[in-house]
C-alpha cells in the first residue's frame, strides 16, 4: 500500500485536458517546482531551477522597466498636450493687458502652476498705472535684476530655463505668495536686439513639481512661443 496522497480523477482529467492553464500559472508553476525540489532533497542542487529563478527575476526587472517607460510616455504626452494647450490660449487675446492678464489665469491654470508672474526689466520706475492694474501678474524691475536672479550673482551666463527647488519665493517677485512657493521655473525671454530682457516665472507650493533632474524641452518650446507673442505687442 501506498501512502501517498492520489489526486482526484476528475481534477486530474481537467488537468490532462487543459495542461496550458499550469503553464500559464505563475504561481502555481512555482509551487509545482518548490515540490519538486523538496522531493529530491537536500544534497541536489538543481541548476536549472536556479537558472529559471534567475531568468524570471531578470523578466520582473524588464516588466518593471517597461512599465516605468510607458508611464513616463504617458506623461510626456500628457505634458505637452498641456503646453499646447496653454500656448493656444495665449495666443487668442486681441489686446495687450488681456494677454497678460489671461497668463495669470488660464494659462497658469493649465499649466497647473500656483503663480505665474512676467518680469519686465526697465530703465523707467513701476509708477506706470498700467503696472499697477497689472501687479498680480507684471512685476518691473531695474536692468541686470534677472541675470543676478537667475544666477545668483555668480555671474556665469543664465540657462534659457532654470528649474530649482526652494524654501521660499523672492518677495520681490511673488509678493505675499512667496512664503509657500516651494518650487519654481523661471524661462529667460529675449525680446530681440536693442530690447532688455525678461523672464517668465512659474512658481509652485508643490517642492517636487519643478527640480533641476527634470527635462525642460517643453518649457524651452513655451518660452519661444512666448518670447515671440511679446514682440508682437512691444513691435
Amino acid at each position: 500500500m501506498t501512502t501517498k496522497p492520489r489526486i482526484e480523477d476528475t481534477l486530474r482529467d481537467r488537468i490532462m485536458s487543459q495542461p496550458d492553464v499550469i503553464l500559464e500559472d505563475t504561481d502555481l508553476m512555482r509551487a509545482l517546482v518548490a515540490a519538486n525540489e523538496r522531493a529530491m532533497g537536500g544534497n541536489v542542487v538543481d541548476l536549472r531551477g536556479i537558472a529559471m529563478d534567475r531568468l524570471e527575476a531578470r523578466l520582473g526587472r524588464l516588466e518593471d522597466t517597461h512599465r516605468s517607460v510607458i508611464a513616463a510616455a504617458y506623461e510626456n504626452l500628457a505634458g505637452t498636450n498641456q503646453v499646447h494647450r496653454a500656448i493656444l490660449r495665449m495666443l487668442d487675446p486681441v489686446d495687450f493687458e488681456t494677454f497678460l492678464r489671461d497668463l495669470g489665469g488660464e494659462v497658469a491654470e493649465t499649466l497647473r502652476v500656483d503663480v505665474m508672474k512676467l518680469v519686465l526689466e526697465s530703465l523707467q520706475s513701476d509708477t506706470d498705472p498700467a503696472v499697477h492694474r497689472l501687479g498680480d501678474v507684471l512685476c518691473v524691475a531695474e536692468p541686470g535684476f534677472i541675470d543676478d536672479y537667475l544666477t545668483g550673482g555668480r555671474g556665469s551666463p543664465p540657462r534659457q530655463v532654470t528649474l530649482r527647488q526652494m524654501e521660499e519665493g523672492s518677495e520681490t517677485i511673488y509678493g505675499e505668495a512667496a512664503g509657500w512657493i516651494r518650487s519654481e521655473a523661471c524661462l529667460r525671454l529675449d525680446f530681440g536686439r536693442g530690447r532688455l530682457p525678461g523672464m517668465l516665472v512659474m512658481g509652485v507650493e508643490d517642492p517636487h513639481q519643478f527640480s533641476p533632474a527634470q527635462g525642460t524641452d517643453l518649457l524651452t518650446f513655451f518660452a519661444g512661443v512666448f518670447e515671440r507673442a511679446m514682440r508682437r505687442w512691444l513691435s
